[in-house]
């Protein structure tokens, strides 16, 4: 199995007003093709960090984030945006749909920072995919929850992206539409891919065939899933 996310003693301070604060401190953590993985702990305590920087999104204090074996915070700005779009599909709690863009241009976005030959007819299939095929010319504001968190993950894997980095994506969901968000992510590493999830919801993380709890910045032993 090939690693797709390798982070090393990953660590992120911040100056708080009583001294440094550690949101993570010394991760140690591997993805490998065809693997979900699942870090769960409360509210507060570096869950989202991790993922931000694991994502490149987020430049760690010390350690080490390596993607496909490659840093990308060794890379320019708009190099490390085109080997995310490339390599990485986010999903967020709060969907980061860009408001005034149609559901099929919100899947479409990727495709600005890298160019899709075959985009429009990939985001059309996975519109259908995810049953959003009659709400291709809607607005985010005229979408359902669900239907919102089904567009943004239809955009996190136009690229067919190699990871997955997903940020309580069940969170503002009904039972019906996390199953069926939890269960696109449990196919894509079925596929080959690899899936990070952090998350506070056991019965989200109990998906993943593997389970670390995150508590104040520190990973603990591993659980199984």
């Amino acid at each position: 199995m090939s690693t797709l996310l390798q982070i090393q003693n990953l660590t992120k301070s911040y100056q708080g007003p009583a001294g440094v604060v550690r949101a993570v401190d010394g991760i140690a953590l591997t993805v490998g093709a065809g693997e979900f993985v699942a870090v769960q702990g409360p509210s507060g305590c570096g869950k989202t960090t991790l993922l931000l920087a694991a994502g490149g999104l987020l430049q760690p204090t010390d350690g080490e984030v390596l993607v496909s074996g490659q840093n990308p915070f060794a890379f320019s700005p708009e190099q490390r945006a085109q080997f995310r779009a490339a390599n990485i599909g986010f999903v967020f709690q709060q969907f980061h749909l860009i408001p005034y863009l149609s559901v099929l241009d919100n899947i479409l976005a990727p495709a600005l920072a890298l160019r899709l030959p075959d985009g429009q007819k990939r985001a059309r299939e996975l519109a259908a995919r995810f049953g959003l095929k009659d709400r291709l010319q809607h607005v985010p504001s005229e979408l359902s929850t669900g239907e919102r968190q089904r567009t943004a993950l239809a955009r996190a894997l136009l690229h067919s992206p190699k990871l997955l980095l997903a940020d309580e994506p069940t969170g503002n969901l009904d039972r019906d539409n996390a199953s069926l968000v939890l269960d696109c992510m449990a196919d894509f590493a079925r596929n080959g891919g690899g899936v990070l999830l952090v998350t506070h919801d056991i019965a989200a993380a109990q998906v993943a065939q593997r389970i670390v709890r995150l508590q104040n910045g520190k990973l603990a032993a591993p659980m199984a899933g």
